[in-house]
């Protein structure tokens, strides 16, 4: 019998979470960011919930080749760009747009000569409005603009740049520097990522390109900040408990005996460990779920299994269900406690976790339950 581990995926979340970033920027298109696999849920099993975007943004060839071989035909942008002179050819063939951000992008695209017949490829031209990563710099983007004009292999230009930090709330210092720089450029505008998407209209424009809100996680990576947006959860880590010990005052816990017990307690033994994607440095006290009561987990989180207080739920014992996170704790709550990101988490799935697909049948029949 396999270890009783289990991520379940729910493509209705994606779907309702895309619906509620639609919501919010309700002018623009959307782009469906899927880069890294889906932020670990996997592309192919999410595809179906992505089907209302208007084009789907990743970020390697080998991504934007699966999504096509699925049967999408809207737009599909590559965040990185190319790379190579293959990479021109594979974008002609698969009708990819590609993000340019540099002046060896745009001798990549220079340098190519299309068959005849063969579609130019769209590009998003990127700025640096202050990221600091990718992008022309301010003064030299219409220079770069007026470049790319001129390439053969160049269909539509857009325009793009990406916050450095929309998540606190300060964006206007980009925006402006963006839109001093476009000017009256022609070229629709791509600038808002999740946090843009859910906190600042001014940022909407043509086109958005949320991310880890569809998956149901917080941009600032704090769950409190989207407690009002209705985000669901794509993604719930679930285990048993496989072990319970019965612990006396002063005896210790786990790896480095990080933990002490100050009462009688008695302690559940989760399966689940960072092997599985779970954080190591998971403090105790981060939340987690047993038979649907919330308590901690205690102890330092090994490769394999952690350790919970089953004080709050006396009932449990071996086989009791365990959330790690999900519907009931958030994903950003257990990386809060952990020094990270929910992002992280998402994308550290480990391959040795048996993953399941929800049906839409199967979600329904969870909110009713809840509801009841």
């Amino acid at each position: 019998m396999p270890r009783p581990i289990l991520a379940r995926i729910h493509p209705d979340a994606i779907r309702h979470n895309l619906h509620v970033a639609r919501q919010r920027a309700p002018q623009s298109r959307a782009f469906a960011v899927v880069k890294a696999n889906g932020y670990g849920h996997g592309i192919e099993r999410i595809y179906p919930a992505l089907a209302s975007a208007d084009g789907i943004a990743l970020l390697d060839l080998d991504e934007a080749i699966r999504v096509r071989e699925l049967g999408w035909t809207k737009p599909l942008l590559l965040l990185e760009g190319l790379f190579e002179p293959a990479d021109v050819a594979l974008a002609v063939t698969h009708r990819l747009t590609v993000a340019v951000h540099c002046d060896e992008q745009l001798d990549l695209l220079a340098a190519t000569r299309l068959a005849h017949g063969a579609r130019p490829v769209d590009i998003q031209l990127k700025m640096n409005s202050g990221m600091n990563r990718l992008g022309f710099r301010p003064h030299a983007y219409r220079a770069a603009w007026e470049r790319a004009r001129g390439i053969d292999a160049i269909g539509e230009i857009g325009l793009m740049t990406h916050f450095a930090n929309a998540d606190d709330g300060h964006i206007d210092w980009q925006l402006d520097t963006f839109d001093a720089a476009v000017g009256d450029l022609p070229g629709e505008r791509s600038v808002s990522n999740s946090a843009g998407v859910l906190w600042h209209p001014r940022a909407h424009r043509d086109w958005v390109r949320p991310g880890t809100i569809l998956y149901g996680a917080s941009p600032t990576g704090v769950a409190r900040h989207i407690e009002d947006t209705g985000l669901r959860a794509a993604m719930t880590l679930t285990s048993r408990i496989i072990g319970v010990q019965t612990l006396a005052p002063a005896e210790t816990v786990g790896y480095g005996r990080t933990f002490a017990v100050e009462q009688p307690m008695r302690i559940g033994v989760v399966a689940c460990g960072y092997a599985d994607g779970y954080p190591r440095h998971a403090k105790s006290g981060t939340p987690i779920v047993v038979d649907g009561v919330r308590t901690r987990v205690v102890g330092r989180v090994s490769m394999d299994m952690l350790t919970v207080d089953l004080t709050p739920c006396p009932q449990a014992g071996i086989g009791s269900s365990v959330e790690l996170w999900g519907d009931q704790v958030r994903v950003d709550e257990v990386a809060e406690a952990s020094g990270t990101i929910g992002y992280e988490l998402m994308c550290a799935l480990a391959r040795r976790v048996p993953v399941q697909v929800s049906s839409d049948h199967a979600v329904r029949e969870r909110e009713a339950a809840a509801v009841a």
